[in-house]
Order: C-alpha cells, then sequence, then structure tokens
C-alpha cells in the first residue's frame, strides 16, 4: 500500500523547456482546486501537451502521498523527463491528472485509511468514489481539448482509488487499471495475514500516513537495525502507552478490532465491489511484499459476474509495483532474462489506447502471467488455467517430502517455538521499513539458507527432480499440528531449492528461493469472526492459502516445505497463551511452546500444487 514514488525518478531531471510544436515533447502544469459536492477541494496537478488542440483522454491517478510537482505553474517538462510507467503513453498524447486525495497534502477535508464506499447506502454520503466522479465530471468539463474519454490508474493505494473510483462511475470513466490493490486488510495485504498482525509494516505506515495530514512522516526510531527495537517493545499495548498515545486512527482501530468483526467486513473491498462496471485490468507481483493478495483477489471476485467479458489480469515476477519502473529484469538476484517492466508498459498503452482512443483491435488475452523459473510470459484464456491437475506434496518425518502419502502411523516432527526468541523474517539488520538502506522490497525472494538450520524451522525436501515441473495456480497447505499452548502460528513456505552445483549460476547453487509462503494464526483455524483457544497437543488441520503462483521448478532442482512459528517483526508475536485481545497481552502471556507437526497416514500434512499436464 505504500506509495510508488512516481516522481522521485525523474524530479532531479525535470528540466524546463520551451514550449514546442512539432509533436508531443513537452507537457505543462496547470493547477486547480476541484470542488466536491459538498464544498471540499481538492488539490489537483493537470499536465496537458503544450499547444495541443487535438482532443486527448484524460488519464487520472489519484493519491495520498502528494500530487504536486515541484515546478512552477504554467512551466513545461520534456516529455523524456517523465516517469517510464507512463511516458510511452505521454508520447502519443494523454492528459494526465494528479490529485491529492481529501484530507491529505494540500487537499482539504479529513482522511482515514481506507474507508468503504457508503454513497449507495447513506443519504448523501461521501467516499471515494464520489470524490472521482465528481473529479471526471469537472475535468471533462473544464479542461480544453479532452475527448470526452477518463481513464483511472495507480499502484499501492492510489490502485485501491482507481479501483473504487471505478465503481458506478462517471459516464466519461471508460476503463481503469488498479495495480497492487489491497483487498481484505484483515485476511490479507497490508496489516493482516490470516488474522495475524503485521507489526513492523502496519505500525510504520499507520504512522506515516496519519501522523501529519501535510507530509509523510517517518516513526523517530533511536536504531537503525530494528530487530530488537521491535523486541523490547514487548507486548503490543506498549505502542499506544509509549508512543502514539491513542492518536493514530488506524492503529487505534487495531487494538479496538482484532478479529474479523463487522468493522473489517464493511472495510473490505469483497464486500462493497461485486462486478466490473467498466473494463479493469488488474495487475499484480507474485513477489509484493505489501499487496500481493489483493489484484488475485479481486480479479477472482469480478470474474464471477463479468458477463460482458471486460475483466483482464497482469501476474508478473515483481515485488510491489515494479513494472512501474525503467527496468525490471531482475529481484535481489532472481534474474527474469528481459525488461519485464517495458514489456508491461507496452500492454498498459495498449490497454488505454484502445478503450480511450479506439486504437486497436481489444483482443486482450484474460490472463497474461509470467511464469518464474522458465522466465517466459504465458497467456490463458482463464486464470487459473483449468487444465492444472491437483497434486499433493507430502511432509515426511524423516524430513523429505514426496508426492507418496506417508505410510507411518506415528510420524512426527516437533520444535520448540519461543516469543523471546523470534525468527527474523529477513537477514538483519531489519531497516525502518522505507529507511535509508531498507531490504524490504526484495525480501519475498531472499534465500531462506539464513534460517533453514535454526532448531525452530523444520523443513522437508525431496529428490531432485529428473524433469521440469509447471504449478500454475492457487498454492493450499494442509498442516496437522498440534501444540502444547493454547495459540500458535504457523508459517509454511514452498521453497525452489537449487542445485548443489548450479550450472547456468554457480553463485546461484544451493539457493534457496521461496516461491510461496504465508503465515496463518491458529485461533482463527474454524472463523476469523469467532476465534478459539487451540487445544493443548490436539492435532488440528491448518488450512493456509499460499496465493497464485506460475513457477516451474526445472530439472535437478527440488522441492521444500518448510515449517516454522515467529517471522518477526513482519508479523508480531503471538503470546501461545491464548488471549481474547493480543494487542492487549501483558508480558506474562507469552510462553514457550512445543509444536508438532503430523507426517503420518492419519494425519498428513501436505501442500496442494495444481500441476499443469
Amino acid at each position: 500500500m505504500k506509495k510508488i514514488f512516481l516522481f522521485l525518478l525523474f524530479i532531479s531531471q525535470f528540466v524546463l523547456v520551451k514550449a514546442q510544436t512539432n509533436g508531443i515533447v513537452t507537457y505543462t502544469k496547470k493547477t486547480y482546486m476541484i470542488p466536491m459536492r459538498d464544498g471540499v477541494k481538492l488539490f489537483t496537478v493537470v499536465l496537458s501537451p503544450t499547444n495541443n488542440t487535438t482532443p486527448l483522454p484524460i488519464m487520472l491517478n489519484r493519491t495520498p502521498y502528494g500530487a504536486d510537482f515541484p515546478i512552477e505553474e504554467d512551466a513545461t517538462i520534456d516529455v523524456e523527463k517523465l516517469n517510464p510507467y507512463y511516458r510511452n503513453m505521454a508520447k502519443d498524447g494523454y492528459i494526465f491528472v494528479f490529485q491529492d486525495i481529501r484530507g491529505k497534502y494540500k487537499s482539504e477535508g479529513t482522511m482515514e485509511i481506507h474507508q468503504p464506499l457508503i454513497h449507495a447506502t447513506v443519504k448523501n454520503g461521501i467516499d471515494e468514489s464520489t470524490d472521482t466522479w465528481d473529479a471526471v465530471d469537472w475535468l471533462i468539463k473544464n479542461i480544453p481539448n479532452n475527448n470526452g474519454k477518463a481513464g483511472i490508474f495507480g499502484i499501492s493505494y492510489p490502485g485501491w482509488l482507481a479501483l473504487v473510483g471505478s465503481v458506478d462511475p462517471h459516464p466519461a470513466l471508460k476503463a481503469a487499471s488498479e495495480q497492487a490493490c489491497m483487498s481484505d486488510l484483515f485476511l490479507g495485504d497490508d496489516f493482516h495475514h490470516n488474522g495475524a498482525f503485521r507489526l513492523s509494516y502496519g505500525m510504520e505506515y499507520s504512522y506515516e500516513v496519519e501522523h501529519d495530514k501535510t507530509t509523510d512522516s517517518d516513526f523517530p526510531f533511536p536504531t537503525f537495525d530494528l530487530f530488537d527495537w521491535y523486541l523490547k517493545l514487548g507486548s503490543l499495548k506498549n505502542v499506544n502507552d509509549k508512543y502514539f498515545k491513542g492518536t493514530i486512527p488506524t492503529w487505534n482501530n487495531f487494538v479496538k478490532h482484532p478479529s474479523y468483526d463487522t468493522f473489517w467486513q464493511k472495510n473490505s473491498p469483497l464486500s462493497y465491489i461485486h462486478y466490473p462496471q467498466i473494463p479493469q485490468l488488474h495487475v499484480g507481483g507474485y513477489f509484493d511484499q505489501e499487496d500481493m493478495n489483493g489484484p488475485q483477489l479481486m480479479y477472482d471476485l469480478m470474474e464471477k459476474k463479468d458477463t460482458f467479458n471486460r475483466n483482464y489480469i497482469v501476474l508478473g515476477p515483481w515485488n510491489h509495483g515494479q513494472w512501474s519502473r525503467a527496468k525490471a529484469d531482475s529481484l535481489g538476484k532472481i534474474s527474469f532474462e528481459s525488461n519485464t517492466a517495458v514489456w508491461f508498459q507496452t500492454l498498459q498503452k495498449r490497454w488505454f489506447d484502445y478503450w480511450l482512443k479506439g486504437i486497436g483491435d481489444g483482443k486482450f488475452a484474460e490472463a497474461n502471467c509470467f511464469q518464474t523459473g522458465t522466465n517466459e510470459w504465458k497467456t490463458y484464456s482463464t486464470w487459473p488455467p483449468k487444465n492444472a491437475s491437483k497434486t499433493k506434496l507430502y511432509a515426511h518425518a524423516d524430513h523429505t517430502s514426496s508426492f507418496l502419502k506417508p505410510n507411518s502411523t506415528t510420524g512426527t516432527v516437533s520444535y520448540i517455538s519461543d516469543p523471546a526468541k523470534p525468527i527474523p523474517y529477513r537477514t538483519q539488520p531489519i531497516e525502518a521499513t522505507y529507511g535509508y538502506g531498507s531490504r524490504w522490497r526484495p525480501w519475498h525472494v531472499e534465500d531462506q539458507r539464513f534460517v533453514s538450520t535454526r532448531p525452530d524451522v523444520v523443513s522437508f525436501i525431496e529428490d531432485s527432480l529428473t524433469e521440469n515441473l509447471t504449478v500454475t495456480g492457487k498454492i493450499t497447505a494442509h498442516i496437522f499440528a498440534s501444540t502444547t499452548a493454547t495459540d500458535a502460528d504457523f508459517v509454511v513456505k514452498l521453497i525452489d531449492v537449487y542445485p548443489a552445483i548450479d550450472n547456468k549460476s554457480i553463485l546461484m547453487s544451493g539457493y534457496q528461493l521461496p516461491v510461496a509462503m504465508e503465515v496463518f494464526r491458529g485461533r482463527f483455524r474454524k472463523s476469523y469472526s469467532n476465534p478459539q483457544p487451540l487445544i493443548p497437543n490436539k492435532p488440528e488441520e491448518f488450512t493456509i492459502d499460499l496465493h497464485e503462483i506460475n513457477h516451474t521448478f526445472l530439472k535437478g532442482h527440488h522441492l521444500m516445505i518448510q515449517v516454522q512459528s515467529t517471522w518477526f517483526p513482519v508479523i508480531d508475536r503471538n503470546p501461545q497463551k491464548y488471549v481474547p485481545n493480543i494487542f492487549e497481552a501483558k508480558e506474562s502471556d507469552f510462553i514457550k511452546a512445543t509444536h508438532t507437526i503430523y507426517c503420518n497416514n492419519q494425519y498428513a500434512s501436505y501442500v496442494e500444487l495444481p500441476v499443469m499436464k
């Protein structure tokens, strides 16, 4: 949900140039305060091709992260200095509009993170959908040389704004692309994953957005490496007691709503978005460290009622918004072997050119999904593809995995989980999420060997593959486990283990690439709305959605299942003693526990894989 710095890539390169008339080579800046239906005015920047008289479509990007450009009113900008995210569109002519949402930066009003849409049920209700409608209406009527058509796009929070802006849209709004959009903030994305709270991200992001409406705020940490700082923080109740003092509305909501109650349900787009009212292009990344789940969930939800065939999805090998950059040929040490950003930006231009300019035949693949491993783009008529066969990869008590169910009647693997000694989710130092030198962005592809030898991490590895194995679609873990305590978290990873000697790239030898991983908080095994303590020493099944991937495990590689119970500080520490509200847990509630993973014929733990035929 964190902002994609649409402007920082090129702010330092901005140049002022004279208006030219030989094609679209410069854009001119204008600013406006656009009135909404309740009288609140929103600060808006309009970039129009200089001296253009040809009617062009409007491309709208609404943001909580600051819409303004650091140049004077009426100044001109060289098109080559615009962000590569939309530069190819700019060269062919669009009117770009950037708007501060109400309550942020230079706009009037008040803001609280991700408020639900209410205009359909509350008389005179105001929300981001109505603000989008009002903005489009004003722009169409007042911006010279527009062709009467508008599109909306954005990444992260602006992606959610593009999604909700396309609900009950203005007649002139003809196409939308939500990219890296959040979905349900309790079930997945941003603040919780399957009920487990995302501590470092949730604390730092809510402070950043809500501490000061006029800017983004960095929490004043006293140290660079935050692992020990978060550990010494202790119980989550200390955040308000020692630091926030009740001043951050979103944090207060975390504390008040520790389970999936009506607050989270009403705030979920799953409850107020039902079908694509205009053509919708969902865009997401398999390795998105913030909003991996949103595009997948929203595409699936809207696809069920897509009677007009205007719901599409693109999934790439990206972290959060990586496709917006000039170059995206790798992530961390993982090479994609091509510039996937240019590929996407070309597709994005084709998409909006067709819906807003009538250019092209409109024949878009239902799903464009990059296949990691082979590093190829694939197209599918349905997503996930229907010709995948569900196959079970089982964990065995001897720490192996295979496609054969265990024969043993007693096989188990146990480990001790100690909240006082949590497992880091990435190698230290743990920098501030958006701080100097932060390695937050590529952590989803980090080599897992840094934790694989810990006694509180258990791994189950398969023999090396004799042929390629392609897995395309939803990955689901079914873990049978018990604990000596009354609550527990389970983190499950599906890992591609490279050969001991990788002839393709010797430096990648033995690399443990997590292709899918997720956390689940045990208290929610039966219901997210009505959590229940675990019964000590009772084996229970924990079904964990590991999301959708498209990956080929190459010949000579190994498949590995890995399980652990802390992932700190991206996930808060489960006390392991059941308390009704973990945000109010006492220090004495944090206890050691022994967790047991069952690997036998009666209780067979496995990961379900959609293997392509």
